[in-house]
Parts: C-alpha cells; sequence; structure tokens
C-alpha cells in the first residue's frame, strides 16, 4: 500500500495556483483515492480562474465567513454567502471566475478534495451498478450537509495535525465520502455530454506551481508537455480543455494576476514588478496591464490608495 504523500509548506514556499498560503498537501495512492489540499486564502481576492479538472472536487470552509462570486468566464456573477461547514461540488467539465470578500476576522481556510476517477468508478459501479459516463453529480455552492461536514471536518482534523495519518485511514475516509456522494448528490445525465477526460487535479497543479515560478522566464510549451507526459499539440488541447486557453495566454494571465498581487501588496516600483515578471519594457508592462484591467499600473495602485516612495 502507498504511503500517504505529506508536503507542508509556508507563504515562501509552495504556491497554490489560487493565491494564499498553503497549508497541507495530502494525497492517498496518487489519484487513485483523493488529493487533498488546506489553505488559508486572501482575506480580499480579485477575479482568478479555477481550471475544470476530471475529477469532482469538494470545497469545504474549514473557517472563516466570505461572500464568493463565481460565473463561468464571462457571464454573470453569482454572489454566495459562505461560512465554516459549508461546502461546494463540482464537476463541471468548464473552469470557473472566482472573486471573494472575507467577512469575518477569522482566517478564511478552506480544503480542496479531488475525488480520484479510479476510486469515483468503483463506488459508482458498487453503489448504482451503472458505468461512470452513466452517472452525474449536481453542482453545489455553499450548501450544507451534516454528515458531510462530519466526515470532512474528521478529515481536516487529522490532516491539520502534525503526525501523518495511515494510507489506509485517508482510504477509508475517501470511501466514505465518495459513496456519500454518489448516494445523496446525484443528478440525472438527462443527455448531457459528461468530460472525463483532462489533467489529473494533481498533475495540472504541480503544472500551474511551475509556471507561476517561471513567469519571469520567456514562455516555453515544450518543458510542460513534457511534465504531463503528452506530446506538445495534446498537452495544449488538454490544457486549454482544463482553463478554456492556450497554455501561452493562461501564463499572460498569470503574470496580471501575479502583477495586481504585487502592486497591492508590495512597495517594490512598477518598474521593478514588470522586469520580474518577464515584461521587455516598462512601457510593454504599463501596455499589457491597461489591456488587462482598463488602468496603468501607476493608476490601479493609485486607486488602492497605496503611495510607496518609488512607484514607479
Amino acid at each position: 500500500m502507498t504511503e500517504v504523500r505529506t508536503e507542508v509548506t509556508s507563504a515562501e514556499g509552495m504556491k497554490a495556483h489560487i493565491p494564499g498560503q498553503m497549508l497541507r498537501e495530502r494525497r492517498a495512492q496518487a489519484d487513485d483515492d483523493i488529493y487533498v489540499e488546506i489553505a488559508t486564502r486572501n482575506a480580499v481576492q480579485d477575479e482568478i480562474l479555477v481550471p475544470a479538472v476530471p475529477e469532482p472536487l469538494l470545497v469545504w470552509i474549514a473557517s472563516g465567513e466570505a461572500v464568493v462570486e463565481e460565473r463561468p468566464p464571462g457571464g454573470e456573477w453569482l454572489a454566495v454567502p459562505v461560512r465554516k461547514g459549508d461546502f461546494y461540488l463540482t464537476t463541471s467539465p468548464i473552469p470557473v471566475e472566482m472573486r471573494w470578500r472575507s467577512t469575518s476576522p477569522a482566517p478564511f481556510t478552506v480544503m480542496h478534495v479531488y475525488v480520484g476517477l479510479p476510486l469515483f468508478t468503483r463506488v459508482v459501479r458498487a453503489a448504482t451498478g451503472r458505468a461512470l459516463g452513466d452517472f452525474a453529480l449536481r453542482e453545489v455552492s455553499g450548501e450544507r450537509d451534516p454528515v458531510l461536514c462530519s466526515v470532512l471536518e474528521l478529515l481536516y482534523t487529522v490532516l491539520a495535525a502534525p503526525a501523518q495519518p495511515s494510507a489506509g485511514f485517508i482510504q477509508g475516509m475517501a470511501q466514505a465520502l465518495t459513496f456519500h456522494l454518489v448516494e445523496h448528490y446525484e443528478v440525472a445525465v438527462d443527455g448531457r455530454k459528461i468530460v472525463r477526460g483532462g489533467l489529473p487535479a494533481h498533475k495540472l497543479h504541480r503544472i500551474l506551481d511551475t509556471m507561476r515560478s517561471r513567469l519571469a522566464e520567456p514562455f516555453e510549451l515544450a518543458p510542460f508537455a513534457d511534465m504531463a507526459g503528452l506530446s506538445v499539440f495534446h498537452f495544449s488541447r488538454v490544457f486549454k480543455q482544463a482553463t478554456g486557453m492556450a497554455p501561452s495566454r493562461y501564463v499572460a494571465r498569470l503574470r496580471l494576476e501575479e502583477a495586481r498581487r504585487l502592486l497591492c501588496e508590495t512597495d517594490r516600483s512598477v518598474i521593478d514588478i514588470g522586469l520580474a515578471l518577464g515584461y521587455q519594457s516598462p512601457s510593454h508592462f504599463s501596455q499589457v496591464f491597461r489591456q488587462g484591467t482598463g488602468v496603468t499600473p501607476s493608476v490601479y495602485r493609485r486607486e488602492l490608495g497605496i503611495s510607496p516612495g518609488n512607484s514607479g
């Protein structure tokens, strides 16, 4: 039996693709069972793109309260107030845009649980006698479920503790979660196309983390395709399936997100930020930033009320 993989990081360590401090990452038997992340998110977050993955995704609010807004790319925002114990469930085949604002002094901490497709397939077959392609879960945004909350709280407690839980314990909890989802959150397929392909969550997140770490470097597609174990053509296709955009365009979006963060959270000059993110010149940085936000970097910072000594 494969040991549970453990990584503990700080804000200066591995950065999750959704901004914030990664606290724990756990995986039971790679993508066969579950992949779990626990992270404290920024109190206020501008819109970010959350990629689609083939696995069912549970997001559980472990602490804090916030107003979370989500939409399909370019669609209408839907705002949902959430608090500790609420959860999201999605198997959407398209990415979503999200933003949020914390409404309590408590840290806004969330746990992401990705149910591995092999486990999901086994449970669907055992519980319903059907193949995975004939089964679908409904979408949930900010609901409460006492049974699910109890299981997720126990999972959170054992994963947040310093001691490493056994692989068998995590796998047992993964099965319990999956059976509960299959038995209580099924929705009629109704002729809908259920998309199960794409990059597994743990692999996609590793690629996105690497993209974030290389924002200052010229973009090259081949290294990311190698990480995925795919040809350049196939990688580009499945990456666009997950994010809604080509890899090069996604990296451009990551640069813009990081630029906004640095302008908001640091007093580094506009020139320094642009060069650190790989823009060829201050004028190029300003042009790209204005195309993405509608204002120049200096105006964006000024509207936030930040007046560093040398803003560029």
